[in-house]
């Protein structure tokens, strides 16, 4: 990745409820929700890592499993989706105020 925000779909199987409200907490602070354990974000490089280091302190390896599919440069992409069952919304990108 650039320094540019890549669009990053992140998706967990948390076996512990705890470890999974803490991991959801997490997403929160990094992306939308888009359904169950399954969050879209905007990251770059620099917070990429710092959410997979984040991730790894709460997960416990050989029991829990996150994957985070990095689908490339975010402002030039435009994915196809196919929504069944209830209807999807697209994320729309806004200003964020800190």
């Amino acid at each position: 990745m650039s320094t540019q925000d890549h669009l990053v779909v992140v998706t967990y199987d948390v076996s512990d409820p705890k470890r999974w409200r803490r991991l959801y907490k997490l997403m929160l602070g990094y992306g939308e929700w888009l359904q169950l354990s399954v969050f879209q974000c905007r990251l770059d490089r620099a917070r990429m890592a710092v959410l997979e280091g984040q991730v790894a302190e709460i997960i416990q390896n050989g029991e829990d499993h996150v994957l985070m599919l990095d689908l490339g440069p975010a402002d030039t992409l435009r994915p196809n989706v196919r929504s069944l069952g209830k209807s999807f919304q697209a994320v729309r990108r806004q200003s964020v105020i800190v």
